[in-house]
């Protein structure tokens, strides 16, 4: 499966927001968004231009799939499939990024970053109701468990990354107990709850793909 391969911190600076692709390293000084270096292929002391209404648009587009780990086509195919359900499709968007299995491993606390939480699942360390799924984008249902299987729960990272949960929990809608490594999705949330993505601009998104 196609995946971007290069250097993570690029795509921050590109879109000058931290998108949480390194995990710790995002939060520590050596983040290069704490260094306050520029853009990458741009002159540090160039004027910045004005953007136009398609840049801003693309911009926001960028940020959502990088936050996500997503490449184009797979981005493309879930905003379709949001447009097809009923509701706010911007709204809808969210809610099947954040039902993203590698999302939800992410989500509660199994792993330090999205793109860890992906390796794990297609490395078969994830079960679903009691099954091993090693699909990233599979989706998760309200009522869904989520466990690391046996053989995995001594794994360091595991254990590293849980620390996370001592110090800021889960998300409301999931819930987690860290001595077994078993989570739970108990609701599809609403997107007022994703509060780490709200300066993002879905209905620029909704005008992006309209065009």
């Amino acid at each position: 499966m196609a995946r971007y391969t290069g250097p993570v911190c690029r795509l921050c600076r590109t879109e000058q927001k931290k998108l949480m692709l390194k995990g710790g390293r995002c939060k520590s000084d050596k983040c290069p968004l704490n260094k306050k270096r520029a853009a990458p292929g741009k002159d540090p002391k160039a004027r910045p231009g004005k953007r136009s209404d398609y840049g801003l648009q693309l911009r926001e587009k960028q940020k959502l799939k990088r936050i996500y780990g997503m490449l184009e086509k797979q981005f493309s195919l879930f905003f379709e499939r949001a447009l097809r359900m009923s509701g706010i499709t911007g709204e809808n968007l969210f809610v099947l990024l954040e039902r993203r299995l590698d999302n939800v491993v992410y989500r509660l606390r199994f792993a330090a970053s999205r793109s860890q939480a992906r390796q794990m699942v297609l490395h078969g360390h994830v079960l679903v109701n009691g099954r091993r799924v090693d699909v990233p984008s599979a989706l998760v249902r309200p009522g869904d468990e989520i466990e690391i299987r046996e053989r995995s729960k001594n794994l360091v990272v595991i254990k590293d990354s849980l620390k996370e949960f001592g110090r800021s929990g889960v998300m409301p809608w999931l819930h987690l107990d860290p001595d077994s490594l078993k989570g739970q999705f108990i609701a599809v949330p609403r997107r007022s709850d994703i509060t780490d993505l709200a300066d993002i601009k879905e209905q620029m998104i909704v005008e992006l793909y309209s065009k």
